[in-house]
C-alpha cells in the first residue's frame, strides 16, 4: 500500500491552486503580474505557510526582493481570501520565498549543453544539435 497523502500536503495543494488564481485575478499590484507560485510548504501544525514562486525575468532572490515584499504585503488579503472561500478553520499565516531552482536549472542546462558541445568537437564532430 502507497504513503498516505497528509493534510498538510493536501493544504500545501490547496493553497497553491487558491493562490495561484488569486495572484493571476485578484492582486493589482503590477510588481506581482507573471508570478507563478511553484510550491507550498505548510507546517505540521498547519499555522505556517511557505509560498514559493518565481516571476518571469527573474534569476535570483536579490533580484526578486522587491516583488517579495509587494507579495508579503499582501498575505493578509490573500489569507482573507481564502478563508472567505474555503471551509479550513484556519489559513495559515503566508511567507513568500523566490524560487531560485528555476534559474539554477536553466544554468545547469546551460552548462551541459556547453559540455556537449565541448566533448563534440574535441572528438572532431562540429555539427552538434545546440537546443
Amino acid at each position: 500500500m502507497g504513503q498516505e497523502y497528509s493534510r498538510t500536503e493536501r493544504i500545501a495543494d490547496f493553497l497553491q491552486q487558491e493562490l495561484a488564481k488569486l495572484l493571476l485575478h485578484s492582486v493589482r499590484d503590477p510588481r506581482a503580474e507573471f508570478v507563478s507560485v511553484t510550491a507550498v510548504d505548510v507546517s505540521r501544525d498547519l499555522r505556517y505557510a511557505k509560498v514559493y514562486y518565481t516571476k518571469l525575468g527573474l534569476e535570483d532572490a536579490n533580484s526578486a526582493e522587491e516583488v517579495t515584499a509587494a507579495l508579503d504585503r499582501a498575505a493578509g488579503y490573500l489569507r482573507s481570501q481564502i478563508a472567505r472561500d474555503s471551509s479550513l478553520r484556519t489559513v495559515p499565516k503566508l511567507t513568500f520565498k523566490f524560487d531560485e531552482s528555476v534559474g539554477r536549472g536553466r544554468h545547469m542546462e546551460a552548462l551541459l549543453g556547453l559540455a556537449k558541445s565541448s566533448d563534440a568537437h574535441n572528438q572532431g564532430n562540429p555539427e552538434v544539435d545546440e537546443t
